[in-house]
């Protein structure tokens, strides 16, 4: 089985690690492992490729654009996914292969909350992630513990329906939606996850890659499930009406009449009536236009 996966390992400066991470893969048996670099500055590639690994120059800036071109390029029944960066371990790589083994999913992911070193989250980013993984959660409606995971594993299935647009960090959060809107079967397994090495600072910046992750998850979750926000929205609009009606109604008993209000109240209470029915004539256009699609893929 071994010969028939394919390691996948981004990379951008971390020649510090990634000569260790191919030969342990190595030793496991995996014979290819691909590095594709996005124009490190380091020693990256000669590292990777005094280790054994074959080498692929990255077309572009990120990591979205990195496991675009890579995916564009495997043909092996499995591909795993890790990280350059050393945090995760290969010995683990058999955990993620089983389940699509066993014909239990086509994706796989690596949950790190599983088991994670002292160090290996500072607490903004443990604080963020489990932010994110709130929202993604109740955005698409799952219930996944760590959709941020850089240890993944994908059958042929889930690379060919992959339709990915995310340059940068939000690869992730987009790998995560794209096969949940696929119908894939995902799976969580549970992983060790290790500081970072010294001298190997991460690139992830916690407020600015949070933002555009958190952006990320809204943007593709607003077409996914369009009665949350249009609810939410409406949500606003009645409670306002509400509190202004509730003035209003109190100065009433007082004597005051206020007719701006009443007519202010009356429109606001309308308004957010009306987004929340868009909002679930939203919800059935998706569903039926998710069910079209999913008979489709069936053909």
């Amino acid at each position: 089985m071994k010969d028939k996966v394919c390691i996948l390992i981004p990379t951008l400066n971390e020649g510090k690690t990634i000569r260790d991470l191919v030969a342990r893969f190595k030793k496991l048996g995996y014979e290819d492992v691909m590095v594709i670099d996005g124009n490190s500055s380091d020693n990256t590639v000669s590292e990777a490729t005094a280790a054994g690994a074959r080498v692929v120059s990255q077309d572009g800036k990120g990591k979205g654009m990195a496991v675009q071109q890579a995916f564009a390029l495997i043909d092996k029944d499995v591909t795993v996914m890790i990280d350059g960066d050393g945090t995760y371990l290969p010995e683990e790589v058999g955990k993620l292969i089983a389940p699509i083994e066993a014909g239990k999913a086509d994706h796989v992911m690596g949950n790190r909350f599983a088991d994670y070193e002292k160090g290996a989250f500072t607490r903004l980013n443990l604080i963020g992630n489990k932010i994110l993984n709130n929202a993604f959660n109740l955005d698409f409606r799952v219930r996944l513990e760590d959709i941020l995971t850089g240890y993944r594993a994908f059958n042929k299935k889930a690379i060919r329906l992959m339709d990915l647009n995310q340059s940068g960090f939000g690869i992730e959060a987009e790998l995560t939606v794209e096969s949940i809107k696929k119908d894939l079967r995902v799976v969580e397994v549970p992983i060790s996850y290790r500081a970072r090495a010294p001298g190997a600072p991460t690139k992830l910046n916690p407020l600015e890659d949070g933002f555009k992750i958190g952006y990320t998850i809204y943007k593709l979750g607003k077409t996914y499930n369009p009665m949350l926000y249009l609810s939410l929205i409406g949500a606003v609009f009645v409670i306002a009406g509400l509190a202004v009606g509730c003035y209003v109604t109190l100065d009433w008993f007082k004597g005051i009449n206020h007719l701006p209000l009443t007519i202010l109240t009356a429109l606001l209470t309308i308004t957010g009536v009306q987004i929340f029915i868009f909002g679930y004539l939203s919800d059935m256009i998706v569903q039926v236009q998710r069910e079209m699609l999913r008979e489709l893929r069936k053909r």
